[in-house]
């Protein structure tokens, strides 16, 4: 019998009794009977062998300004290759692309292409890199990182926006091939985690001190959502932990609009998000973007000097005066991947 879109074997997963696997991609680490799938709808259990169903199927493949994933603070003003699969280990109320990533088992769908044939996409697109999106990656892992490999050889620098709940694992194989990551931290509470996103918050914390720790690349974001995770005290907690990391990692706070199964909520108003950056800042982050606004414009001012380095409307670069990756003025260097 043959699997819908492809038998390509997993990694990280381990064999139990009656056939059952253990898969170790996500910190869910379900356990997997015999015919069935995990909880994100797309790595099965076949006959005692945990497959991937989606391995060279995306679902979902553009070209994107790098900014729109966001990233601020790697290859500024570059073209990334965005792909992502059907499946998700999360089930968030409020996911604004809940038409793939809530696709589960028999309604998986997408269009068989090579690794080879994304490196194609990608250089004939004159893309720098590589996005891991739309979806959480660790569900194509496998996919990941065959695709990420062949990227590294061909000059291409590989980006993954995920919800955080990777395995001390999953981390370890990523390590290498993933140079920037853009990690969403929803919420500073748990029980906003359980009941909007079916996770847990500890984990998403280890990733992104893993994350770090790896020599990655990390930007950070929060959709605002009102009622629901932005208190005052709420924003200073998230802010106060990415500080503790490291006061240059770039803050994204992006509007919450109403979507999926949070129809009835309101749009975050943009006073609210304007008062998060000024919590953001007084906690002595450097970089905390707004996204998601109308006519937004951020600005990455150099930390030492305060000179505008670059401007940004929306998802446009209009100014990039960085040499070499510092302020032309003082010296001091940017945290980030930017052009040599």
């Amino acid at each position: 019998m043959k699997l819908k879109n492809t038998i390509h074997r997993a990694v990280l997963w381990e064999s139990v009794l009656q056939k059952k696997v253990l898969c170790n991609a996500c910190s869910h680490r379900c356990t997997i009977a015999e015919g069935h799938y995990g909880i994100c709808g797309v790595r099965k259990n076949h006959e005692g062998i945990l497959y991937s169903t989606v391995y060279e199927f995306p679902i979902a493949i553009n070209v994107d300004p790098i900014e729109k994933k966001p990233l601020f603070h790697v290859l500024p003003g570059s073209k990334a290759l965005s792909i992502g699969t059907a499946g998700c280990n999360f089930t968030c109320a409020f996911c604004q692309n809940f038409d793939i990533s809530q696709l589960r088992g028999n309604a998986i769908r997408g269009q068989k292409t090579s690794v080879r044939q994304l490196l194609e996409t990608a250089i004939t697109n004159h893309c720098q890199s590589i996005a891991y999106t739309y979806n959480e990656p660790v569900v194509f892992l496998e996919f990941v990182l065959d695709t990420a490999t062949a990227a590294h050889q061909h000059g291409l620098k590989n980006i993954y926006v995920s919800n955080g709940f990777e395995t001390a694992e999953t981390l370890k194989l990523l390590e290498g091939k993933i140079d920037a990551m853009n990690i969403d931290l929803k919420a500073f509470r748990d029980d906003f985690y359980k009941k909007l996103c079916r996770g847990r918050l500890r984990p998403v914390l280890e990733t992104i001190k893993r994350a770090y720790e790896a020599g990655i690349e990390l930007e950070i974001t929060t959709l605002l959502i009102p009622g629901q995770n932005d208190s005052d005290n709420e924003i200073r907690e998230i802010a106060r932990f990415i500080a503790s990391i490291d006061r240059e990692i770039p803050w994204h706070i992006s509007r919450f609009f109403p979507t999926y199964r949070m129809q009835s909520s309101h749009p975050t108003p943009v006073a609210k998000m304007e008062q998060a950056q000024a919590i953001g800042k007084q906690e002595g982050l450097q970089y905390v973007y707004l996204g998601n606004i109308p006519h937004e414009q951020n600005t990455s001012s150099c930390p030492q000097c305060g000179l505008q380095l670059i401007v940004r409307n929306a998802y446009q670069v209009s100014q990039n005066i960085l040499e070499l990756g510092k302020c032309p003025r003082c010296g001091y260097r940017i945290k980030g991947i930017f052009k040599t």
